[in-house]
Order: C-alpha cells, then structure tokens, then sequence
C-alpha cells in the first residue's frame, strides 16, 4: 500500500476495481487546510480521462504494471502480434488496445507493450519513426518549405501533412504522438 506522495506521471493505480494512467499530477499545499494531490487520470480499458483529488498521505493501491519490449510481427484480422525481444513468446493484442499506434507500425517496428495480470494495457511507440511517403501530389520548381503543406500517403496508409517540396520515395520523420512530420531523411 503506497501513499499519494509516491503519485508520479505513469504510474497505474487501481481504484474502484478499475485502473487508471496517471497523467498529470500536482502537490497543493494551501495556506489553510490541509495539503492535497489533484491528479488527471485515464481510464486504461475505456480512455476516459477523469480529475481527481487526493487528501496528501491517503493510501492508494498502485497495480503492478510489467513494461516490456516487443517487436510488431503482423496483422492477424482485428488483432496485431508482437514478440518478446527477450524470450522470443508472441503476444496477441487486440486493435482497440493498439489504437492510433497502428498508423506508425510496419514489420520490425520496437515499442513497448504494458501488461497488467497478462492483459495489454497499452503500446507505447518511440516519438518518432521513420516512414516511406508512398504517394503524394509532385511538387512545383521553386516550392520552399515555408509556402504550406500537402497530403502525403506513408508506407502504413496513414495520411500526414508534408512540405509542398516532398516527392514520393522519400522518407520522413513522423511524430507518433501527433502525427506531425517532423524532417526527411537522407540516405
């Protein structure tokens, strides 16, 4: 049983028989009264996101949570598979688990998988990866950064806002958790 001075981003806690993501915490010690912890919370199954208020030094149950690396293998109908980089096991996550994640996996593609009594919790990507654009409108000569932005297709079908100069083959650096591009790459 820990207490809500060992709160940090992250971490789950189980309360109410559900669990919940901590997503944004804040220590208040007013000038009357008695200190408290204002917490944001995510629901983990339904991602609801909830605030809540803590009084300092309450005791809270924390669920153990086994973080561990994976790499995708494949698609399997509405499920995706991933492999325990150490002990080679495959593990079967269902789509709504893997949500937007799925916009920036391809084959070999490492993330971290959160696991909760053998259930996945979450999928967690780098912050960034590195994408094929396989389709986009041609550019003009002389078109610069700077004039605005068109659609681009990445090699997983997801759909991004890319420079006007950008052609098709290139590869680019995608933002995971906005979507955004973030550079192309050179080889």
């Amino acid at each position: 049983m820990a207490t809500t001075n060992d709160i940090k981003n992250g971490v789950v806690l189980s309360l109410d028989g559900q669990l919940w993501s901590v997503i944004e915490f804040q220590h208040v010690k007013p000038g009357k009264g008695g200190a408290f912890v204002r917490t944001k919370l995510r629901n983990v199954r339904s991602g609801k996101v909830v605030d809540k208020t803590f009084n300092a030094g309450t005791k809270i149950d924390f669920a153990t949570v086994d973080r561990r690396d994976y790499s995708y293998l494949y698609q399997d109908g509405e499920n995706y598979v991933f492999m325990d980089t150490s002990d080679y096991d495959q593990v079967t996550v269902p789509g709504v688990t893997v949500g937007d994640a799925a916009n920036y996996m391809l084959e070999g593609t490492e993330v971290q998988i959160a696991m909760y009594e053998g259930e996945a919790l979450s999928v967690e990507l780098p912050p960034s990866v590195v994408l094929e654009v396989t389709y986009t409108e041609p550019g003009l000569q002389g078109d610069r950064s700077s004039a605005g932005t068109k659609s681009a297709t990445l090699e997983t079908g997801f759909e991004i806002q890319v420079p006007l100069f950008l052609e098709n083959n290139t590869k680019v650096k995608v933002d995971t958790r906005s979507g955004d591009y973030l550079g192309r790459i050179n080889e």
